[in-house]
């Protein structure tokens, strides 16, 4: 039998699983204890990285090497 691949990580919000319904399964609970700050904080700062390289794309000018 075929091993199911990993696809995508989330975090997500109580609303947010209820929005998603029963066809979302498979959810692992964190607790709010600071344990992941810095993943958080790396995730925060390589999202404003890529949203830069892209505005800059769009913009016409080269994206930093």
């Amino acid at each position: 039998m075929a091993q199911d691949r990993i696809v995508a990580v989330g975090l997500l919000t109580t609303r947010d699983l209820e929005r998603l319904g029963s066809g979302f399964r498979r959810c692992f609970p964190v607790s709010d204890d600071q344990k992941f700050e810095d993943l958080l904080r790396a995730i925060d700062e390589a999202d404003a990285q890529t949203d830069l390289r892209q505005t800059r794309v769009e913009g016409g000018e080269a994206p930093a090497a």
